[in-house]
């Protein structure tokens, strides 16, 4: 397997070069946590003794090299994404927690890192219209 030997933020993505003279990107979109940090936060990273992944302790956030080899762009061509574009006022952690899943794993859907299943889809719209029902309560 390759080592990542430097790694470096450019417009909006994440780049790594490796021992075989290999360099990989993502968008940071792919890495929610990485996306929400400050630059200075994002420096502040250490790559692994085995060269093989990266870790930001400040912000909790693991990356291993196998991520970048993946080179799907994001699509967020989805309802999840769309709601969240028009409520930009809905908070993302919030939202998450209300529903009862990783703010990470809802992140990845409004990015369109993954897509979601109907049913989970389903499930984020009801509670979210949920919410809007318990604002017009007051």
């Amino acid at each position: 397997m390759e080592l990542i030997t430097k790694l470096w933020f450019a417009e909006g993505r994440i780049y790594i070069l490796t021992d075989k003279g290999n360099t990989y990107s993502r968008p940071l979109e792919a890495f929610p946590l990485l996306l929400e940090a400050t630059p200075e936060q994002r420096q502040r990273f250490v790559i692994g003794l085995d060269g093989e992944d990266i870790r930001w302790e400040e912000i909790d956030e693991d990356i291993h090299i196998s991520s970048f080899y993946n080179t799907e762009e994001p699509n967020p061509d989805n309802v999840i994404a769309d709601v969240f574009r028009r409520f930009p006022q809905l908070n993302v952690s919030e939202v998450a927690r209300y529903i009862g899943i990783n703010k990470s794993l809802l992140s990845r859907y409004i990015y369109g890192i993954k897509k979601p299943s109907q049913q989970r889809a389903d499930q984020i719209l009801e509670a979210i219209r949920q919410l809007g029902r318990e604002m017009s309560n007051i």
